[in-house]
């Protein structure tokens, strides 16, 4: 309880403080490269971006079906995305550069990397917007299957609440198997926010991470948006 409480004061410091200013890279990387291929190349389309917080920290959480997922996340929410991602990704060419330039930061799959757990809460306490694939890692039908609690932790840590999304279809258009990206439409759904666990407890961690991937997969049912 008084862990809880020392998070609540701490976000009631930050919760009406702006967010940090995109810088000139991720400006020019989310409007010259991922904005023409979101919206033209992938037919992209964003529903729910109301329930995007504009100031105060917030942990996005998403499903994982391919490489594309990082940069068109980071446009589409609106405002300045840092990511937890895998360190794999940051030697892939060009989209290690591009990740990184859009505030991506490695975490080693599999191990318990507290230095990226202190990163990223040090950036929510800053109110960032982090960034975070619930299952750690690519699935090949793009749906949370074995969601991991790192992202309810660090809600639990800093106060922050959580934003659950779903993209839908990255997984066909740039999948885990290799072949030739389809030019097949990306739309994303922008689920309400979820509260932090009220403390770090197992059992608080687990039914809030149940919750994001309940709700995600929920969004993930609805398919491509018609309207």
């Amino acid at each position: 309880m008084i862990a809880s409480k020392k998070m609540s004061h701490k976000n009631a410091n930050t919760k009406n403080q702006k967010p940090p200013q995109a810088s000139i890279i991720y400006l020019i990387i989310s409007y010259c490269i991922v904005f023409p291929i979101f919206r033209v190349l992938l037919r992209g389309r964003v529903t729910g971006q109301n329930n995007v917080p504009q100031i105060g920290p917030i942990v996005v959480v998403a499903n994982h079906g391919s490489h594309l997922d990082p940069p068109l996340l980071g446009h589409a929410l609106g405002r300045p995305l840092a990511f937890m991602a895998k360190q794999e990704l940051f030697s892939i060419p060009v989209l290690g550069q591009i990740i990184q330039a859009c505030g991506a930061y490695p975490v080693h799959r599999g191990a318990s990397d507290r230095a990226a757990i202190r990163t990223a809460s040090n950036r929510l306490n800053e109110n960032w917007a982090i960034g975070v694939f619930l299952d750690g890692t690519r699935q090949k039908d793009g749906r949370i299957i074995k969601p991991m609690p790192g992202a309810a932790l660090l809600a639990a840590r800093t106060g922050a609440s959580l934003l659950p999304v779903a993209i839908v279809n990255s997984h066909r258009v740039l999948g885990t198997r290799k072949g030739l990206p389809r030019l097949l439409p990306i739309h994303l759904r922008i689920g309400k926010t979820i509260p932090p666990p009220e403390n770090r407890n197992k059992e608080d961690l687990k039914a809030t991470t149940e919750k994001l991937k309940n709700d995600i997969n929920s969004l993930l049912d609805l398919g491509i948006i018609n309207n």
